[in-house]
């Protein structure tokens, strides 16, 4: 006779396939021994998680949604499968020890009174992250986060109820509400008050659910003796407006659902005003974060100008308002314009401390301005010297400020791109031989120090010690640190990355994985290293490329259609295809095949790659090899070779 499940772990996945990888190998390790199953949830996801999963993952209950019903859809679908006594929703970007599940269960059995558990979470960086114990989201709760008091006061228990920053992170302690990246629940209490509310997509069905489960006489507990990695970003990008109403809407729908007359009025009052606050704060911090160096040097070359116009204006003719008042207007934003759209197409802005880039781009902008400025008329020109200094002044403050950026930022001058990081890998010879072909593979840039391996028999090829890797990281100013999982326990790496704190960045390799996963901080993502193929197309210069081509190409299509059209078989279509490109909906030359997955997304395209070969009827396997070429080789001279071989098939609607 089987032996009654005990414990059946849920994961819910979104495109996240290297992150949900890691999960399950964690995940096998801590179902070691217990009766268990595991159950993935995907919401059709697009990254090839789903063969992942059958491939590597045999035995895991794989659900697959041909849409994304959201997460608690999703977590419900596997809890009405499970027969287990306990239930775990876990998020697929989480890594946990070997033994939480068996401590967790045995919290559980000895408390039969508590029906959700959470446990102590981590960042990728090892830092604690507060959400791993939070308090009901009252209408002062909800004001004192909305509006920053939370972090001023994180101790406070007035201020900081949300996540009751009075609480040490190492005490058991009774809270409101459970984490959703980790709620360990029992069974029998889902069966009480009910499975995740499915009116929210995402957001708040946790902190509903925790609620209910108080509601039906059961307690939640924050229980800090076993920690897991959770890599937050991955599922959700929080720095955007659409995390922002998300976020509040599933407030409101709490509000709304579990308070009554003028206490949910007045929340739901406040709560739309901080969406509208929040949003406001997020869209500001993301101008600056995204323009605010354009914004920088846009400042810094109108004041030069200002300047150099009164210098030149005294020191060369001899009157301090020789210059018309309209050039403050006019000519000095447009001359800073030249100068701020070349440098961006220059690339100056894409890696801002490669000076040659912006250089380039000055350089370039200047030359555009003289020749426009040799065409207009005499009244237009006030002075080509004012140009020609205000370039300089653009040149050496842009080059000072961003020295003293860096300087901050780094404490030295070195200028040539990131320097390469200081990293140790630790674990045994033979994984860490195929994590450091993983990195050259890849091409990051590290200065391998060497290896950290737990067998003593490989002591000759080891820096020393695991026991000592806290002063061999301080030794040897080691920057970075890879751990071997197969090699060394989540435990012990949890204790590591808590030990030596987040001066340093972590990353772990997984059994077997070609990925190599870490995240800086807790406001970041998660980063990847891959096998995977890195495609000139995907990056920004090229894109931008690609499109500033588009454009060129469209209006000298346009200006040329009188001639052009006489040689296309649907003048029409013609046409139209040249408005689409140059409003953005198409591209000019792109795929062969109009919807290939395996590569970066571009627009939709009016001609294939292979429309410039002189053969036919290609087979699939040759047209998936040409895009994959045109993806990871591309240049604009691809796009140009394929519009001169093909240019008579413009008029054409491609199937």
């Amino acid at each position: 006779m089987d032996k009654p499940l005990k414990l059946s772990v849920i994961i819910v996945n979104y495109n996240v396939k290297y992150f949900l990888e890691q999960a399950l190998l964690s995940v096998q390790k801590a179902i070691e021994g217990l009766e268990a199953d595991v159950f993935v949830v995907d919401n059709n996801s697009v990254d090839g998680s789903v063969s992942m999963v059958q491939e590597d993952f045999p035995w895991v209950k794989l659900i697959v949604n041909k849409n994304n019903p959201g997460f608690s859809i999703a977590n419900n679908q596997a809890i009405r499968q499970s027969e287990a006594e306990y239930v775990l929703l876990l998020n697929p970007d989480t890594v946990v020890e070997e033994d939480t599940f068996r401590k967790c269960i045995a919290y559980m059995d000895e408390h039969p009174k508590v029906g959700g558990l959470g446990v102590r979470m981590i960042d990728g960086a090892g830092v604690f992250l507060p959400e791993s114990k939070r308090g009901f989201p009252s209408p002062m709760v909800a004001f004192s986060k909305a509006f920053g008091l939370s972090k001023i006061f994180p101790k406070s228990k007035l201020f900081n109820t949300y996540h009751l920053g009075y609480l040490s992170e190492w005490e058991t302690a009774e809270v409101d509400v459970l984490a959703g990246a980790f709620m360990f629940m029992r069974k029998e209490t889902l069966d009480k008050v009910g499975l995740l509310d499915e009116t929210f997509f995402m957001y708040g069905e946790d902190i509903d659910l925790s609620y209910r489960i108080t509601l039906g006489g059961y307690s939640n507990v924050y229980f800090p003796e076993t920690s897991i990695i959770h890599y937050k970003g991955e599922s959700t990008k929080k720095g955007s407006l659409n995390y922002v109403k998300a976020f509040y809407q599933a407030m409101i729908i709490f509000a709304r659902k579990h308070f009554k007359g003028r206490q949910a009025s007045s929340f739901v009052l406040l709560i739309q005003f901080a969406i509208y606050f929040k949003a406001f704060m997020t869209l500001i911090g993301n101008i600056f974060r995204k323009y605010g160096l354009i914004l920088q040097d846009a400042i810094v070359g109108y004041g030069g100008l200002l300047l150099v116009e009164r210098f030149w204006s005294v020191y060369h003719f001899q009157n301090p308002d020789y210059f018309d008042d309209s050039l403050k207007l006019i000519n000095y934003p447009l001359y800073v314009l030249f100068w701020i759209v070349s440098s961006y197409y220059s690339g100056g802005y894409d890696q801002p401390y490669k000076l040659r880039r912006l250089v380039r781009g000055v350089l370039f902008g200047s030359l555009l301005l003289t020749s426009v400025y040799g065409l207009l008329p005499t009244d237009w020109r006030p002075s080509r010297a004012v140009i020609l200094l205000g370039a300089s002044w653009m040149l050496t403050f842009t080059i000072l400020i961003r020295l003293g950026r860096h300087f901050l930022k780094n404490r030295n001058f070195r200028l040539g791109g990131p320097k390469d990081s200081r990293l140790l890998i630790v674990g045994e010879e033979s994984e860490t031989v195929r994590v450091k072909a993983m990195l050259h593979q890849v091409g990051a840039r590290k200065n391998i120090l060497g290896i950290l391996s737990p067998k003593e028999e490989e002591a000759s090829i080891s820096l020393g010690s695991i026991e000592n890797l806290e002063e061999i990281v301080k030794i040897y100013k080691v920057e970075e640190l890879v751990f071997c999982s197969s090699n060394i326990a989540s435990s012990e790496i949890m204790q590591w990355m808590t030990k030596l704190g987040n001066a340093l960045e972590y990353r772990i390799v997984p059994k077997d994985s070609q990925s190599i996963i870490g995240s800086s901080s807790k406001n970041t993502s998660g980063e990847i290293y891959t096998v995977d193929i890195r495609y000139n197309i995907d990056s920004s210069i090229h894109r931008r490329n690609k499109r500033v081509f588009d454009l060129v190409v469209s209006i000298v299509f346009l200006l040329l259609y009188p001639i052009l059209f006489i040689f296309q078989q649907d003048k029409m279509k013609f046409m139209k295809h040249i408005f689409q490109v140059f409003f953005g909906r198409k591209t000019w030359v792109g795929y062969s095949s109009q919807h290939p997955i395996d590569f970066p997304v571009i627009k939709p395209s009016i001609l294939g790659i292979a429309d410039s070969l002189e053969v036919s009827d290609l087979d699939t396997q040759t047209l998936y090899r040409l895009d994959f070429l045109y993806a990871k080789d591309y240049e604009v001279g691809e796009d140009l070779t394929v519009l001169l071989k093909s240019w008579r098939k413009l008029g054409y609607e491609r199937n």
